[in-house]
């Protein structure tokens, strides 16, 4: 009611996205906050800010939101698809540092279902290499790596608010970074080509607009006072599907690095063995489910398996001399993404809001689903 009232709805004259820029930053022990119009928009102002661009190279996992790709498309570099581990479903440190070469600008890593990835080995890598190391955090709002926030504990990081996410104001999405210049190169992306204190036509770089309303701002700050009471109920329950669930032969939750101190859990992922189900296929586990009153959400299907890598279409996106290179990304096996991609299941996170009856409810339902495999086939 507050923007509203003050006719001051669009971020420049006001003062309500630049507070909770402020108090997302800070509580993320981050120096800088810009906020952005969506988690995708926020990848390309990354991209720009750090001058990624035509002939280079970015490192991404192939299991994840058609998005973190598509960034790199649209600044006309390589997505290079790698592969992730098997049981945490994030980027595969080994497999980074194989694929980096003389046109790699920086590594995506994604902290897939809040869990984070190997932030210790990929910092070290990106750092030998000389490469900047992004966290794809639109799962991850307020997960902990060892005792601290993740987004800025590479060099910069991103954040989703579209209607799925920990928090949400419908769309929107935030960049965190303790870099100066980087954030000083984001904000101008993001707001045309401005430069602080510089008249307000005055544009000096490439930009546009990708500036958060004040009416998000305004939701989204009373959406980040709630999140650490939030985010202790969904640990709890997580930790009880935890215990409960590998107790069911077939079912086994993603796994849990004990670096990670807190885990956002955007999702709750385990992976669903048919053979422990008479051979049901891991869809018609999934409709079992849901007929029990337990909803899911669909996992990543393989960043290469899309229509947009299959018929080439994205080389378009590419330097005419880098096409024929461009095609190499496909020759990998990802047999670690296709398990996850077709094997997982994902509960939602406001499954795990409810009370611990309600959790009990998903593991009965899962014991249930179990005794009766033969019959769902």
């Amino acid at each position: 009611m507050e923007v509203l009232e003050s006719r001051a709805w669009w971020r420049t004259p006001g003062t309500r996205t630049l507070e909770f820029e402020r108090k997302f930053a800070a509580y993320h022990q981050a120096k800088h906050g810009i906020a952005v119009t969506n988690g995708t928009a926020a990848l390309e102002v990354t991209l720009a800010a750090l001058g990624v661009g035509p002939g280079d190279e970015v490192i991404v996992p192939d299991f994840t939101f058609i998005a973190t790709a598509s960034a790199v498309l649209a600044a006309g570099a390589l997505p290079i698809l790698v592969d992730v581990t098997p049981d945490m479903y994030c980027l595969d440190p080994d497999l980074v540092e194989k694929r980096i070469t003389r046109r790699t600008k920086a590594i995506i890593a994604v902290h897939m279902g809040g869990h984070p990835a190997d932030l210790d080995r990929l910092l070290e890598i990106a750092h030998r290499h000389r490469v900047r190391l992004v966290e794809d955090s639109a799962h991850a709002h307020g997960t902990e790596w060892k005792g601290h926030k993740i987004g800025a504990i590479g060099d910069i990081g991103t954040f989703s608010f579209q209607a799925s996410k920990l928090m949400t104001a419908g769309e929107g999405g935030i960049i965190i970074t303790n870099d100066d210049e980087l954030e000083r190169s984001a904000r101008s992306v993001h707001d045309c080509g401005r430069m602080p204190g510089e008249w307000f036509y005055s544009h000096f770089i490439y930009g546009s607009n990708y500036r958060l309303s004040e009416w998000q701002g305004a939701v989204l700050t009373q959406q980040l006072s709630r999140l650490d009471k939030q985010a202790a109920i969904r640990t709890g329950n997580a930790t009880y599907l935890d215990r409960a669930l590998t107790e069911i032969e077939g079912i086994t939750p993603q796994k849990h690095d004990p670096r990670c101190t807190r885990n956002g859990h955007y999702a709750y992922i385990f992976h669903y063995n048919s053979r422990a189900f008479a051979g049901v296929p891991t869809k018609r586990f999934i409709q079992a489910l849901e007929a029990e009153g337990i909803p899911t959400q669909a996992s990543y299907p393989p960043i290469h398996e899309l229509e947009l890598f299959k018929s080439k279409e994205y080389l378009k996106r590419l330097p005419r001399e880098r096409r024929e290179t461009g095609k190499s990304i496909l020759k990998s096996k990802f047999a670690n993404t296709r398990r996850a991609a077709w094997q997982t299941v994902w509960l939602p996170h406001p499954v795990l809001l409810g009370t611990e009856q309600d959790t009990t409810k998903v593991v009965e339902a899962i014991q249930k689903i179990r005794r009766h495999a033969k019959e769902l086939l």
